[in-house]
């Protein structure tokens, strides 16, 4: 059984290209860098064993490359799948069209609750 550990969101663009791969892994980038998992070396966890699934947001999920996103994850066994969410933002003075993209990142692992209990020191 995997227990859901962190849950962590980020928001990335692509200001001019169009390119909802690019703005998807800006967004898993701004997840990543909002957190830190000190738990797998202080509990002496073996991070391959950790499930990574992540659910990005955009206008056109189609259009996100979505195992480029696997390969900027730094560990564990990802999946991600592209839903429709984010924003496209239009700039009709400058006949422009700007992607926002939303990621949510959620790391599980093998937890056996018997191995846990809470210390009363």
């Amino acid at each position: 059984m995997t227990n859901r550990l962190i849950l962590e969101m980020g928001v990335g663009n692509d200001l001019y290209g169009m390119d909802y791969t690019k703005a998807a892994c800006r967004a898993v980038q701004d997840a990543l860098h909002h957190s830190s998992l000190t738990l797998f070396k202080s509990l002496n966890l073996d991070p391959k064993n950790m499930t990574v699934k992540v659910t990005i947001g955009v206008q056109e999920p189609d259009k996100v490359d979505t195992q480029i996103v696997v390969s900027t994850l730094p560990r564990g066994i990802a999946k991600v799948v592209a839903v429709y969410g984010g924003q496209n933002v239009i700039d009709k003075d400058n006949e422009t069209e700007h992607v926002v993209a939303v990621a949510a990142i959620e790391a599980m692992y093998p937890v056996n609750k018997e191995d846990w209990s809470i210390s009363k020191n």
